[in-house]
């Protein structure tokens, strides 16, 4: 807004009311002023708070923005499939039109639509990223409380000894051979897995990059080292390479293995695995092998070893044995006597 916006003040049921024309429409306001002063004081806080609500960008052009700076990261495109969803709820309204009573309207909508909550936990996170994001750029003065449903508690699956034999006796196709073996034996995320390069690869150092670059994706990716039994299957693949990629079918790079991962899980006879249970796989086992929480939250490019300790300190084998001990009641009162 100008500070040369044209206003009048007026008289309005008794008390004072502020009014400007706009896109050639008139605006008018009732003011809590008292006096024809605090009338004058308050009327230009109101026209700048008015006009600036009246020309702020709509959640489209903010989810637009937000989309082009992050171009060629996950999170533009997973966003773009997202807004044929949330955009017919969202995308016309302005940072000051969104409200609680506006969220719980598109969750009880989605829902309605057999929607899982966790879909739409994540969806509005990406609304709420957007809008802060549009206050640190100073597109936006505030940005208003996105309430978003409860995240559902994370399925505890995890493969035993025995599952992962079965899954990597799978006959199936090298590339997604070569992607579960990498999964369970990097504990990376199938996109950092499909996103890895040979030049990330380092033989003779025996370390795996999962960072794209340095300034590109990096939640859960890190520097992995390279255990014997993964390096064969990589030489391997590398000496039969058409691409840059680790991960390549029929000469082209592997965007997703969801159908042929999907099929592989089917054929060793397992329920309820995704990739994301691999990663997690990974990481129980290091702790249940006694390997230092720090170094696991390493492995699994955890930005703090806090976050890596309540999820998985319970399986290491020592986990809470002191205290445990403290607490045998029986043998310590058995000793008394």
């Amino acid at each position: 807004m100008s500070d040369a916006t044209e206003y009048r003040i007026g008289r309005l049921d008794g008390g004072f009311c502020v009014s400007w024309w706009e896109d050639g429409k008139r605006r008018r306001y009732r003011l809590d002023a008292q006096s024809r002063k605090e009338a004058e004081s308050e009327a230009i806080d109101v026209v700048r708070r008015e006009t600036v609500k009246q020309k702020a960008p709509t959640v489209k052009t903010l989810w637009d923005l937000y989309r082009q700076e992050k171009s060629g990261r996950r999170v533009a495109a997973a966003m773009k499939s997202e807004w044929g969803v949330i955009g017919p709820s969202f995308g016309a309204l302005r940072y000051d039109q969104i409200g609680v009573d506006t969220c719980r309207a598109y969750v009880r909508e989605q829902r309605r639509a057999k929607r899982k909550d966790g879909t739409i936990w994540t969806e509005m996170g990406h609304l709420r990223t957007v809008l802060v994001w549009a206050v640190k750029r100073q597109l936006i003065p505030y940005a208003p409380e996105i309430e978003r449903p409860q995240k559902p508690a994370s399925k505890d699956r995890w493969l035993n000894d025995a599952e992962i034999t079965k899954l990597l006796a799978v006959d199936c196709a090298p590339h997604i051979k070569l992607a579960i073996q990498l999964m369970l034996q990097t504990a990376g995320r199938v996109t950092a897995i499909l996103e890895l390069t040979w030049d990330r690869v380092d033989f003779e150092r025996g370390q795996i990059n999962l960072r794209s670059d340095d300034e590109g994706p990096r939640k859960g990716r890190a520097v992995v080292a390279m255990n014997p039994g993964l390096k064969a299957s990589l030489s391997q693949a590398k000496a039969m390479a058409l691409t840059d990629y680790c991960i390549e079918w029929g000469g082209q790079p592997v965007k997703r293995i969801k159908t042929g991962f999907k099929r592989a899980v089917a054929d060793a006879g397992l329920v309820d695995v995704s990739p994301h249970v691999l990663r997690h796989t990974a990481a129980v086992h290091m702790a249940a092998g006694g390997i230092p929480m720090e170094r696991i939250s390493q492995f699994l490019g955890h930005t703090s070893t806090s976050v890596t300790e309540r999820v998985y300190a319970r399986f290491a084998p020592d986990h809470l044995r002191e205290a445990a001990a403290v607490l045998d009641f029986t043998t310590r009162l058995r000793l008394v006597k």
